[in-house]
């Protein structure tokens, strides 16, 4: 049997966890796939690390095939992932459906919790875009852990994070995207080592997670396939 190895983002775990023993089971091929955050394993492939295929999103993954470490031309689109905000379990549910609604809500709030990774420095970004950022700053919290662990835990009041990074954490509740306007969809999409060991499996893998039953799956982690 051959191996595949998979650098993959953080957010997604779930969905390769999920995915791979299928792909295992009809290609003959054993997935040995890691999980970290963006920025980590950006400069983990930047600095020469061996893999088969990487999954992280769609700027990234670019900036990457432009340097030569991603091979031209097989960066493909695999799931599109909205940011939501999440409460602890039982919490009085907040209404963040309008961007004044979500302004009260986070300017309301004992603490914030968001990631040091892309979805947190989308966050970041919005504090400012919405004016708030210095009155909130006191309540951040920040984590290289899911958010939503923070809030099941009671460290934060509120957390902000791509929803496939909260559905799976026990003790919250999702209560729903940002509104539209202030939406940031981020893009994970999968590419092939320029160096693969094992380039035939890795393309075999890329062609897979793009099949519709494993739509059903992307799905049910709480993105859309893209």
């Amino acid at each position: 049997m051959s191996k595949l190895t998979i650098l993959s983002g953080g957010a997604i775990r779930g969905l390769i966890t999920e995915a791979a023993p299928l792909f295992e089971r009809t290609n003959e091929t054993k997935v040995d796939a890691r999980f970290a955050l963006t920025s980590k394993l950006t400069k983990e492939i930047e600095d020469g690390a061996v893999f088969d295929v990487a999954l992280l999103p769609r700027a990234e993954l670019d900036a990457l095939a432009e340097r030569g470490r991603i091979a031209a031309g097989t960066q493909t689109d695999i799931a599109r992932s909205a940011i939501g905000l999440c409460i602890r379990s039982g919490a009085a549910r907040p209404d963040i459906g309008t961007v004044d609604a979500l302004k009260r809500v986070l300017l309301g709030a004992r603490s914030l919790g968001h990631s040091d990774g892309p979805s947190g420095a989308y966050v970041a970004e919005l504090l400012g875009r919405l004016g708030i950022a210095e009155a909130v700053k006191p309540k951040i919290r920040l984590t290289s852990a899911p958010v939503a662990e923070l809030v099941a835990s009671g460290e934060a009041e509120i957390g902000i994070q791509q929803i496939v990074a909260i559905l799976p954490v026990a003790g919250v509740e999702l209560v729903g995207p940002l509104p539209s306007e202030l939406q940031n969809i981020i893009v994970y999409t999968a590419g092939l080592s320029a160096q693969a060991a094992n380039a035939a499996a890795a393309r075999a893998f890329i062609g897979f997670i793009g099949r519709a039953d494993v739509a059903s799956i992307i799905r049910a982690r709480g993105m859309e396939p893209a």
